[in-house]
């Protein structure tokens, strides 16, 4: 059968798309090309935002219109929040929760065998001239309590060659209270750290150059296997000595009857979003002095109000936050150090947001990763007794923190000049031009050369 995956939101559900891609391409299914009308389609969704459930409508909308006759499966944070609102959307044919998800190449192969046996002595045009996939299929909705579930299911995602984005852990503990992501992802887990290790040596095995360590609170590794995250890194930044993880043996090490040698491998790894109460000096401490950790980090502050922090569940104080970037910024001078910003949450008066403002201003960070909040059900915001930021006032507060996004951005860049950088070329073709990243994220380009794609280089910024 012809598939088309559909994912939104987080770099996390990408990594789980190409698995379960990967689990159905290993059935013998393919993708369906540019085009061609498929007779499945997966739409993994985000619900960070309300805009987040509205692109997810629009994109359920836009594949029930190019695909008429497909299976519609809807899965990801939406469809665990919201699964009958789902199941409303003309062309929605099946549900599936978090955990129910990984079911989708099971689920696949049950319409598959049930298409064939409805086609005994009838062609396919007679089929969809009675309506048969419509009729036939109903409608499913498979969503679980997401909170009880304690398995982890691995992924990464190799669409690009060059980087792949590894998933080390799911779910959240902390109940923010503008959150929903603990009821859509459940509580915190992880793999083993023995476990990751071979997923990682499997993926620069295949050709990948780049790790990103991806989930949805990755300083939380460890909750679940009695390990810490700082293991994990010092783990991973052995790779290239070629030796087994802890507790297993050699031939574990063994993926399609070849062995998985890491010995001389050229790879870098970075982290992504780490809450700033888990990022410890530390770790900060241990990625200044790796072998394969990129000077690049992604830190949540949400607000730079400790009244808006304190109203907001947040585990740490606005002290704390610019404590970790004045390490970082004392141990790697030139590393990048992207910040999550949200404006016009409940009880963020103006004094709050001047307060906000200043105290980003003097911080010495590269990017902004701006959100503007919005109403979430169930969440404990919803009751406490707090000033509503008008939404009017919520976009102008939005605008403020990207201005002063770029700047710094422009700031940073100017600050790289002269150095000397390593550079990780990537595949896609920008007309003709080819682009890549630098150790510290910073973009550069050059005349498109294939020889270059996913290889490392030494250049000059």
């Amino acid at each position: 059968m012809k598939i088309r995956f559909v994912t939104l939101g987080c770099k996390l559900n990408f990594a789980e798309s190409s698995a379960t891609g990967k689990a159905l391409l290993e059935q013998g299914h393919t993708r369906a090309k540019q085009g061609e009308e498929a007779d499945i389609c997966v739409i993994n969704t985000c619900s960070v935002t309300d805009n987040a459930d509205h692109k997810d409508r629009q994109a359920i909308h836009r594949i029930h219109r190019q695909n008429p006759n497909a299976i519609i499966i809807v899965t990801g944070c939406y469809a665990q929040l919201q699964p009958e609102q789902i199941a409303q959307i003309e062309g929605v044919d099946y549900v599936l929760g978090q955990n129910e998800k990984y079911e989708i190449p099971a689920l696949v192969e049950r319409l598959e065998s049930d298409a064939a046996r409805a086609a005994i002595g009838r062609s396919q045009g007679e089929l969809l001239a009675i309506g048969y996939r419509r009729e036939a299929k109903g409608e499913r909705i498979c969503v679980g309590a997401i909170r009880e579930v304690e398995e982890f299911h691995g992924a990464y995602s190799k669409d690009d060659r060059t980087r792949c984005f590894l998933k080390v852990q799911d779910g959240c503990n902390y109940f923010c209270t503008y959150c929903t992501i603990p009821y859509a992802r459940g509580k915190s887990r992880n793999p083993k750290i023995a476990d990751v290790v071979i997923a990682a040596q499997q993926a620069l095995a295949e050709g990948a150059k780049e790790l990103v360590l991806t989930g949805v609170n990755i300083g939380d590794f460890g909750r679940s296997t009695g390990e810490t995250f700082l293991e994990l890194l010092r783990a991973l930044d052995r790779l290239e000595d070629g030796v087994p993880p802890i507790g297993r043996s050699q031939s574990e090490l063994q993926v399609k009857g070849e062995r998985l040698e890491a010995k001389g491998m050229d790879y870098r790894i970075r982290i992504s979003s780490c809450e700033p109460n888990l990022l410890t000096n530390e770790i900060i401490d241990f990625v200044a002095h790796s072998k394969h950790f990129a000077p690049h980090f992604h830190i949540p502050l949400q607000s730079g109000s400790n009244e808006v922090l304190k109203i907001m569940k947040r585990r740490y104080t606005r002290e704390l936050f610019e404590e970790r970037v004045k390490h970082i910024k004392q141990v790697m001078p030139h590393a990048f150090i992207g910040v999550d910003c949200m404006v016009g949450v409940r009880g963020e008066t103006e004094e709050c947001f001047n307060d906000y403002v200043e105290f980003i201003k003097r911080l010495d960070v590269s990017q902004l990763h701006v959100f503007t909040y919005s109403e979430r059900a169930n969440t404990r915001m919803l009751e406490l007794d707090l000033c509503i930021v008008p939404k009017t006032e919520r976009q102008r507060r939005s605008k403020i923190l990207h201005e002063i996004s770029e700047e710094k951005t422009k700031t940073f860049y100017a600050q790289q000049i002269g150095r000397e950088a390593v550079v990780l070329w990537e595949s896609k073709k920008e007309g003709d031009q080819m682009a890549g990243f630098t150790e510290n994220y910073v973009k550069i380009h050059r005349p498109y050369d294939k020889a270059k794609v996913n290889t490392f280089e030494v250049v000059r910024l």
